[in-house]
């Protein structure tokens, strides 16, 4: 996995200059009346993680303190890993800034890949707003209804990258099941691997969450156009009762082990981080205007008409979730690095 010097470059290039924490006189309102909010998202417009920003931009500031404006920004680059540099080397340090994070970010820095600079413990972490599973697919015509035809029959699944989940999770399958899935990467992201199985290009897609495929493609889900095979998280969703959890496959409590630390991140599938060095008083504003939020009617009713699943924790139950991933034995961490780092996808 790398980060070319050009994408790492655009997201410095972005970085305003370093700002002090301001005095603690200053009160959260005083700081926010004047003081919009930049509100980064890793990924280029579209898709989950910038249209669930997107909505919270929307409602957030009538929460917050001082109601600040809040200007989204896109920064793809690095599956992530650009965006989060960002936030803990050059963006201010003041509670003016807001990203919602890649998920495998704590793993990420847990099997030491060598491109992130940041610390998910340093991260002021403010809320995160669903703990939907992520789920592997395959499509309609390839006759694969289930996991246990994955063992007995390849799957051709689709990748943004590499290093995304979508390429993980198969892969980590494979050496530790012994499924048959190959992954193809380079899509430029989730709404081309769905293009491409509608094309006949790959037979699935890698990685997705649960909810993006209710809310996104209800019609494929009532067609049967799509097959859940498993669902990667710790605990199965209400409405898959009957589809495993990735680490339930496993054979023995080592691999079981291995897989849910690569699983445990959906505690935090899609949360809200502000810089690290942020001023109590403001971080805590941030997290009281989260819950908040949270409970907004206008908000629930602007997500559920996106058809946008809403199960939120808090600032500090998210905050322990990536905090937990630092802590797995040396063991899993070297396992998970190995099936991370390959085999490679082609």
């Amino acid at each position: 996995m790398r980060i070319s010097k050009a994408a790492f470059g655009v997201a410095m290039a972005a970085a305003t200059t370093f700002v002090a924490p301001v005095a603690s006189a200053q009160s959260p309102e005083e700081f926010w009346r004047s003081k919009p909010i930049d509100y980064i998202v890793p990924t280029s417009p579209g898709g989950d993680y910038d249209l669930r920003s997107r909505l919270m931009a929307r409602h957030f500031p009538r929460h917050i303190p001082g109601a600040p404006n809040v200007v989204v920004r896109n920064m793809p680059g690095g599956l992530g890993i650009a965006a989060a540099n960002y936030l803990a080397k050059a963006a201010p340090r003041d509670g003016s800034v807001l990203h919602t994070i890649f998920q495998n970010m704590p793993t990420l820095q847990a099997i030491g890949a060598k491109e992130v600079q940041f610390d998910v413990r340093e991260f002021g972490w403010i809320g995160n707003t669903t703990n939907t599973p992520n789920v592997v697919n395959s499509w309609h015509t390839t006759g694969i209804t289930k996991i246990a035809d994955v063992f007995e029959k390849e799957l051709v699944v689709g990748a943004p990258g590499a290093a995304s989940t979508s390429a993980i999770y198969p892969l980590a399958m494979n050496a530790v099941l012994g499924t048959k899935f190959r992954v193809v990467t380079g899509y430029p992201g989730g709404n081309d691997v769905n293009l491409a199985m509608e094309k006949g290009e790959v037979g699935g897609r890698g990685s997705n969450a649960w909810h993006s495929w209710k809310s996104g493609h209800p019609h494929w889900l009532a067609e049967k156009k799509i097959h859940i095979l498993v669902q990667v998280a710790l605990e199965r969703a209400p409405d898959l009762p009957d589809v495993p959890l990735m680490h339930e496959l496993a054979k023995n409590d080592e691999d079981r082990e291995v897989l849910k630390f690569i699983s445990s991140d959906m505690g935090i599938s899609r949360a809200v981080v502000t810089t690290p060095g942020v001023p109590a008083d403001r971080l805590a504003a941030l997290r009281a205007a989260f819950d908040a939020m949270m409970k907004d009617k206008d908000f629930l009713d602007e997500a559920e008409k996106q058809k946008m699943d809403i199960s939120p924790s808090s600032g500090a139950q998210a905050q322990t979730v990536a905090e937990s991933m630092l802590k797995a034995s040396p063991r899993v961490i070297e396992r998970a690095r190995a099936l991370i780092a390959g085999p490679s996808a082609k």
